[in-house]
């Protein structure tokens, strides 16, 4: 039988949740999760809500208790090397380690329903009152005890997905009159990123082109093994056939993947965005 709407978002959210964890940490979390007889929390529940453009109301909530986003903000800094300065540093690191997965979860969307699905508005917020707790999610992160997250799906994002083809457009119907005597009004552009208060000026930085380099390896030779180089000679880098290679922006590693052959060029498929801190220390 085919897996309901709920339990495919259920699995979805908590893969790329996984998947998120694992590129902080380098360590792979193992994942449960249920959507039968969820159980509460004796513990206060932390509630995080972000939306989708799917339609009017098209949003999740993922709720923790403080034991849980306490223990992975610390463990995803402890993997960075970085002592919390507080409470604030640890929960944003919880928060941004789910906005990473749900960024995910809106493409997952938009592959299933075939078209453009991006996040909207987000925050610290529970789920209104008639949407109840659907799911339940655990996470074992390394030695330490199961860590678990409450989901609350509303019923408009479980509907878009019951009924893609209904889910309506951003532009306005137009009545026989206007359209007669105007011309159609042309679709609207996708929305593109927001941007902070005050950052007006990061929407010129956007049209800068940037220098983008693959490394496949690197290796050091005594100027003596150098000019014994000829037509044919083969130097011995330092990564694996298997090793994925290097994405440089700038001078600084911002990803890794895997060497394709795209319409018999060569390109580059991205398995991994590394993290703010790695790309700090891969800086060259």
């Amino acid at each position: 039988m085919q897996a309901s709407h709920l339990d495919w978002l259920t699995e979805t959210l908590a893969q790329h949740l996984a998947e998120a964890l694992e590129l902080m940490t380098g360590e792979a979390p193992q994942v449960a999760w249920t959507t039968s007889e969820t159980p509460t929390s004796a513990e206060p529940l932390a509630w995080w809500g972000q939306s989708f453009n799917l339609r009017p109301g098209a949003a999740l909530w993922i709720g923790a208790p403080e034991t849980s986003w306490r223990r992975i903000g610390e463990h995803v800094l402890g993997a960075a090397g970085i002592s919390p300065s507080g409470d604030d540093e640890i929960k944003n690191t919880y928060q941004e380690i789910l906005g990473q997965a749900v960024a995910s979860v809106a493409r997952s969307l938009g592959t299933r329903l075939n078209r453009e699905v991006a996040c909207e508005e987000t925050g610290e917020q529970p789920p209104p009152d008639d949407v109840p707790v659907q799911a339940l999610v655990d996470l074992t992160l390394g030695e330490s005890a199961k860590l678990s997250l409450w989901m609350a799906f509303s019923p408009e994002l479980l509907r878009a997905l019951e009924s893609p083809a209904d889910t309506p457009s951003t532009e306005q119907p137009e009545s026989k009159a206007e359209t007669a005597e105007t011309a159609p009004a042309l679709p609207e552009p996708a929305p593109r990123p927001s941007l902070p208060a005050g950052a007006r000026t990061l929407d010129l930085l956007l049209e800068v082109e940037m220098p983008v380099s693959v490394s496949f390896g690197r290796t050091q030779l005594p100027l003596r093994d150098l000019l014994k180089l000829t037509t044919g000679s083969i130097i011995e880098l330092n990564r694996t056939v298997n090793e994925p290679v290097e994405v440089i922006v700038n001078n600084c590693v911002i990803a890794r993947g895997e060497v394709v052959v795209v319409e018999g060029n060569y390109g580059i498929r991205i398995k991994e965005i590394i993290s703010r801190q790695e790309r700090l220390r891969t800086l060259r």
